[in-house]
C-alpha cells in the first residue's frame, strides 16, 4: 500500500512539473516576441513536444473514439500513449492559464496605458530580432531575398497596406491556424503574428470577457453574456487544432528542407514587425513629448526584459 501511494505522489508530482511547464511556456506565448517553443528547448521538454504533436493525427483520435467498443480498446490505449496525452493535457491546462491572465492584463492595459504597452512589445520584438538573426545565415543572395521579402511583408502588413478584417470568425480561425503553428517554433511569437494581424489586443478582450462571465456564473451572471466571446474563443481554439495538423508540419517540412532561408524569412517577419504594435494599439493616438518620453523608455525596457532574459539563458536560437 505504502508503494502504491509513494507512487500516486511521484505520479502527481510529474503533472504538476508538466503544469508548471505549461505556465512558462504559456507566459511566453503570451507576450509578443518571446517563444514558448524557446522556453520548451531551454527547460529540456522540446522533442517531447514537438513528438507529442507530430502524433496527434486523424486517424488516432479515431482510433481512440472507437476505443468506446470492447474488440477496439487495445488500439485506443496504443493511440492514447503515442499521443502522450499524460504530457499534452496537464500541459496545455498549464498554458490556457497563463494566457488567461496576461490576456486580461493586456486587455485592461491596452486601454489604461496603450504607449506604454505597444511600447513594450515593440522592443520585445525588435530585440528578439536582433538575437535571432545572430543564429542565421544572410550569406547567399536566396538569404538576403527571404529576408527582404520577410521585412517587405511584415511592414506591408504591420501599416495596413496589406489589410486583413479586423474582426470576424473566418479571420479569428486564421489567427488561431496561424498563432499556435507559431508557438511551437523556438524563436517564433504567436503573439507577435496575432498583433501583425491585427487580433492580439481584440482576443485578448474577447478572452478576458469570457472569463470575466464564467467567474460571475454562481453569483447570477447571465449565460448571454458568455456566448460572443465564447464563441471567438471556441473559434480560435479550433483553428489552432486544424493549425497544429495541417500548417505546422507545413513549416517544419521548409525547415527540413531549406532550414537557413525559412529562418532567415520567420526572422525577418519579426523584424519587420517591430512596428506593428504602436501602429495596431496606438493608432489615432496624440503623441505629446510626454508620450514620446513615455513611450521611448517602455521601448527600453522591453527590450532590456528580452536581452535579459537572452543573457540569463545562455542564448535564444531558432529551431
Amino acid at each position: 500500500m505504502g508503494y502504491e501511494h509513494d507512487t500516486r505522489v511521484l505520479e502527481g508530482l510529474a503533472l504538476l512539473r508538466v503544469y508548471g511547464y505549461g505556465l512558462c511556456m504559456g507566459t511566453a506565448d503570451a507576450l509578443p516576441g518571446v517563444s514558448g517553443g524557446t522556453v520548451a528547448l531551454l527547460l529540456g521538454f522540446y522533442g517531447r513536444l514537438l513528438a507529442a504533436i507530430t502524433a496527434l493525427t486523424p486517424a488516432r483520435v479515431g482510433a481512440v473514439f472507437r476505443g468506446v467498443k470492447p474488440a477496439y480498446r487495445k488500439t485506443a490505449r496504443e493511440s492514447l500513449l503515442e499521443m502522450d496525452l499524460r504530457f499534452l493535457l496537464p500541459l496545455g491546462a498549464g498554458m490556457v492559464t497563463a494566457v488567461a491572465v496576461i490576456a486580461s492584463a493586456v486587455s485592461a492595459l491596452a486601454s489604461s496605458h496603450p504607449v506604454a504597452l505597444a511600447s513594450f512589445f515593440s522592443g520585445l520584438i525588435g530585440a528578439s530580432a536582433i538575437v535571432l538573426y545572430r543564429s542565421v545565415s544572410i550569406a547567399t543572395r536566396g538569404a538576403v531575398l527571404a529576408m527582404v521579402a520577410g521585412i517587405s511583408l511584415a511592414l506591408l502588413v504591420g501599416a495596413n497596406v496589406i489589410q486583413f478584417p479586423v474582426t470576424g470568425l473566418w479571420m479569428v480561425f486564421v489567427a488561431g491556424v496561424v498563432a499556435i503553428s507559431a508557438m511551437i517554433l523556438p524563436g517564433i511569437s504567436g503573439s507577435l503574428l496575432l498583433i501583425l494581424l491585427g487580433q492580439y489586443v481584440y482576443l485578448s478582450g474577447e478572452l478576458s470577457a469570457f472569463l470575466s462571465g464564467l467567474a460571475a456564473l454562481p453569483s447570477g451572471g447571465s449565460l448571454e453574456t458568455l456566448v460572443s466571446p465564447g464563441t471567438t474563443v471556441i473559434v480560435f481554439m479550433t483553428g489552432g487544432v486544424v493549425g497544429l495538423l495541417t500548417v505546422a508540419r507545413v513549416v517544419r517540412r521548409a525547415l527540413d528542407w531549406q532550414r537557413n532561408l525559412t529562418l532567415v524569412f520567420l526572422v525577418s517577419l519579426i523584424a519587420g514587425s517591430t512596428p506593428a504594435p504602436l501602429i495596431n494599439i496606438v493608432e489615432g493616438q496624440a503623441w505629446s513629448t510626454e508620450a514620446i518620453l513615455i513611450g521611448t523608455g517602455w521601448l527600453v525596457v522591453g527590450a532590456g526584459v528580452l536581452f535579459g532574459l537572452n543573457a540569463l539563458a545562455g542564448g535564444f536560437d531558432p529551431e
